[in-house]
């Protein structure tokens, strides 16, 4: 009887998590090539969206790990972009490599999450979000008007002719032809991003699982049994302002190369209000949730840009609503209705749950 019976199949440790691997490799790499089908504004699109990923991890550290509410993190992704801006453009005549100056914006964006983190190491809850947003409309307000008496920043007018990356002879800002396929440069950039983009991430996961990260979140829940425990507090939340600040100088200089150009209008108090959100929306301290909620609310508010005008002429024939006044009131209750059912975002880490499940009963 027994040789009648048809053997299953031996699974072979991790076969199952490789085979997710290479599917996950296909999808990324036919990405900018489906979106270009509908023009190079959705690979730009894509790009941005794998750009507020690094913004998002970034804020998620401080916000999702430590717990410190960060309304000024766009000055960080500023310090970046314009640190390439004034290295690689004509503005100073000076023009280094991009595998210089994007570890020079990190680090200098490092620096500034220092001088942010010290004076507020006292501060919760709302009085740090003043102060943190406070903290950004300074720089952005720095870099408006820094055009007199020296000519450091262009002021409104910002910086132009920026150098776009190149390795050697090869630049990512114009089209490449490789074994048959041709690339654009909005598709060269994207390949980038995404190897920064699992660089980034691979340093989250193991900043997360590491000493340093379980002393963040020990932070989070409870700042007085955290140092009741020995925890140096003071030296942890300057280091997680510290790494946050790092991932949005690279993503500044990342910006500046893709765009060409470079403004204090870039860096207004609504973008990090939009990145927090990703954190949020996502799931804090969950990093596939911060991605998730990252490539979301890039992605969604672009789908309805250009998917409004046509469903309201299929409709109705004619235009009835501003298609950007309804546009945002579809995405803001879109976000209303996932916090109101999705108080954890809508990946949330299974230790957020259990907190937020706890709390209601």
């Amino acid at each position: 009887m027994n040789g009648h019976l048809k053997r299953r199949p031996v699974l072979i440790p991790g076969q199952r998590p490789w085979l997710g691997f290479l599917l996950l490799a296909a999808v990324l790499v036919a990405v900018p090539f489906v979106a270009a089908l509908g023009g190079q504004a959705w690979v730009r699109i894509a790009n941005f969206s794998i750009l507020y990923i690094f913004l998002a991890l970034g804020l998620n550290i401080v916000v999702g790990y430590a717990g410190l509410l960060d309304l000024g993190y766009v000055a960080f992704y500023a310090v970046g972009a314009y640190t390439y801006a004034l290295l690689a453009s004509p503005h100073f005549g000076i023009h280094l490599p991009f595998w210089v100056i994007l570890p020079l914006g990190a680090g200098l964006a490092c620096i500034f999450g220092v001088l942010l983190g010290a004076p507020t190491l006292k501060l919760r809850g709302d009085y740090l979000a003043i102060v943190t947003l406070g903290f950004g409309e300074i720089v952005r307000i720095f870099m408006n008007n820094l055009n007199a008496p020296i000519n450091v920043t262009n002021g409104a007018q910002g910086i132009t002719l920026i150098d776009p990356i190149r390795i050697g002879d090869f630049s990512f800002a114009q089209t490449s032809t490789f074994l048959g396929v041709s690339f654009s440069g909005p598709q060269k950039y994207y390949f980038l991003l995404v190897a920064l983009a699992l660089l980034v991430i691979v340093v989250n996961m193991r900043l997360q699982d590491s000493r340093i990260g379980r002393a963040w979140q020990a932070i989070r829940e409870d700042e007085v049994a955290a140092k009741a425990c020995g925890i140096n507090t003071r030296n942890i939340k300057l280091l997680a302002f510290a790494m946050g600040a790092s991932f949005g100088g690279i993503a500044g200089g990342v910006f500046s190369a893709m765009q060409g150009f470079v403004s204090p209008e870039s860096f207004s108090l609504m973008e990090s209000i939009t990145i927090l959100a990703m954190v949020v929306l996502g799931g804090m301290g969950h990093i596939p949730g911060v991605i998730l909620g990252a490539v979301l609310l890039t992605g969604l508010p672009e789908a309805l840009r250009y998917g409004i005008e046509p469903l309201q002429r299929g409709l109705f024939g004619r235009m009835i609503i501003d298609p950007e006044s309804l546009r945002m009131l579809i995405f803001g209750l879109a976000l209303v209705l996932v916090m109101r059912f999705r108080p954890a975002g809508l990946w949330p880490s299974s230790q957020r749950r259990r907190e937020l499940a706890e709390s209601a009963d």
